[in-house]
């Protein structure tokens, strides 16, 4: 235990405690359990090293752990909780926890991080893993016991403070559509939005964008990251043959050459040689749940994953940049932007009679600065959402704001 301690405290020096994710503060950190889920690159690792930093400050015995590190592949994570706890421990952090070797077939992590709550009521556990945690079906059922938070990646928001350009407070949704006037004279009273926001879509959205000075560098990571949630994070954490690496490189593939995807099921079927039109769905869902893809459903109820998504987006901006993707439309970015900061914290549908439908409330029809009112003209709680311009008036709101959210 005295290498993992050294480790941690090797690892806190380094870490910054001047910004912090607008999650961080969303946290409940007196819970018992807390599950942090994320996409690699988007900060977990750095969001607990700042909560152990913070707590061995205050002098509270706390301890961090990986479980892709060696120690685990003969220890269990159990034995050293015990012994973390018999000397005085009361937080531990758990980070990577679907990278854990299993020391039995029926004793994954799960059921180690189940058997930790319930023999050690007054210890608090904070573990985190890749988003795709929420399609797995462990051995210990956690549900009852977690809160489970999901971590997106940088806001525009999050971004300009990240950069020390300016620090300005989230706003909520019906402050923006009521109040984006003001919102919007505020902030280019003070900076050049517009720049700053290109750059953001092209490289911004990512925590690790700072440690690269180059956009090359920084895209030649992002597709590493690309390939190791396909290879090693899906696999870890679903049962999934070999060859279905394969078609989920071949899927994303085939969707990157014209987003957003109007789906054909059909034709993505042939393509990836899959009879089964169960399992593309499927394949489709992994990719999701790895935010990878968004899916962007109709009104239809019940369980997403056996309904047909009406298109298909690339996660997020830096994504469709860093993919090669040819042609980029201005249109395509307008609108993965849009999608990826509404679905973050609302529920965001297709409506078919304009782009999205947020919330069972709001229609938003997303554009260019010439964006005309033709679509959304008889429809009530309907906005025109632009690129290129600084203010908006009435119902016509400059898309940036939108990254602001959170």
């Amino acid at each position: 235990m005295q290498k993992l301690i050294e480790r941690q405290k090797r690892l806190i020096k380094n870490i910054s405690l001047d910004f912090k994710r607008s999650l961080y503060n969303n946290i409940d950190w007196s819970s018992r359990l807390i599950e942090i889920r994320g996409a690699r690159g988007m900060g977990k690792t750095t969001i607990m090293l700042q909560r152990v930093k913070e707590l061995s400050i205050q002098n509270i015995n706390v301890l961090y752990v990986t479980l892709d590190d060696p120690y685990f592949f003969q220890n269990s994570l159990y034995d050293l909780t015990d012994k973390f706890y018999k000397y005085g421990g009361t937080h531990i952090f758990i980070d990577e926890v679907h990278r854990y070797p299993s020391k039995q077939k029926s004793l994954d992590w799960s059921v180690e991080i189940k058997n930790i709550y319930d023999a050690y009521p007054d210890l608090n556990i904070v573990y985190s893993g890749s988003s795709i945690l929420a399609i797995y079906k462990g051995e210990g059922d956690l549900s009852r016991r977690k809160i489970s938070y999901l971590l997106n990646g940088l806001s525009f928001r999050e971004y300009l403070e990240f950069k020390k350009v300016i620090s300005i407070n989230h706003f909520e949704l019906n402050e923006i559509i009521s109040n984006h006037e003001s919102i919007a004279d505020d902030i280019v009273s003070k900076i050049k939005i517009l720049p700053l926001f290109n750059e953001y879509l092209q490289s911004g959205f990512y925590p690790f964008f700072k440690e690269t000075k180059h956009t090359d560098k920084f895209y030649e990571r992002l597709q590493t990251v690309v390939n190791l949630i396909i290879e090693n994070d899906i696999p870890s954490v679903a049962e999934i043959k070999y060859e279905s690496i394969a078609k989920l490189k071949k899927l994303l593939a085939l969707i990157t050459t014209s987003p957003p995807y109007t789906s054909d099921m059909k034709s993505l079927a042939n393509q990836l040689y899959i009879s089964d039109y169960k399992t593309l769905l499927k394949l489709l869902d992994f990719l999701d749940k790895s935010e990878l893809l968004i899916l962007l459903h109709s009104k239809a109820k019940g369980n997403k994953i056996m309904h047909k998504p009406e298109k298909i987006y690339i996660n997020n901006t830096n994504l469709l940049y860093a993919l090669n993707i040819s042609d980029i439309s201005k249109g395509t970015v307008r609108e993965t932007f849009f999608i990826n900061q509404l679905k973050y914290l609302h529920n965001i549908k297709y409506p078919k009679t304009c782009d999205f439908l947020v919330d069972d409330k709001f229609l938003f029809e997303i554009g260019g600065k010439n964006k005309t009112k033709k679509q959304i003209k008889k429809q009530t709680n309907a906005f025109i959402v632009t690129d290129d311009i600084e203010t908006g008036f009435m119902n016509k709101i400059p898309l940036y704001l939108f990254g602001f959210l959170y």
